[in-house]
């Protein structure tokens, strides 16, 4: 009974060494430079106006705000009215800057009704911002 409970000890602490060590090389795949995480490299990429921000790479948005950047590159046809109007940033969660620097673009929510809360904010010095909850927050978006 005693060995038995031995073997069943050792397979166990073996299983766990096994996943402990499965976790960590997983987590070192995924960033970009050893001893990284994805969001601090990027962080380190980032330029100048997004610094201190959250950021979010163009590629990890959603499929709809990656057409709507397309759009805006192309000059559009937009399907709201809004679209590429000032947007005011009353919220104060953007950098400060004079009335009309930022436009806004709704970024289209599947199933909404409305224009929903998504958006992509510019800037007129190349900046790109995406929020995802009515301008509550906003990443910078690295393109």
């Amino acid at each position: 009974m005693f060995r038995r409970c031995l073997r069943l000890s050792a397979t166990l602490l073996a299983c766990v060494a096994l996943l402990v060590t499965g976790l960590l090389v997983g987590c070192s795949a995924k960033s970009d430079k050893p001893g990284s995480t994805p969001s601090a490299t990027a962080a380190a990429n980032a330029p100048g106006w997004a610094k201190g921000m959250a950021t979010i790479a163009q590629d990890q948005l959603p499929a709809e705000a990656r057409e709507m950047l397309r759009l805006i590159d192309e000059g559009g046809p937009f399907r709201y009215d809004k679209d590429g109007s000032t947007f005011g940033n009353y919220e104060r969660v953007l950098p400060g800057q004079k009335r009309g620097y930022y436009r806004e673009y709704t970024v289209r929510t599947p199933r909404e009704r409305d224009r929903g809360a998504r958006r992509i904010v510019t800037g007129k010095g190349g900046e790109f911002y995406y929020t995802d909850d009515h301008y509550k927050t906003f990443k910078a978006v690295l393109r």
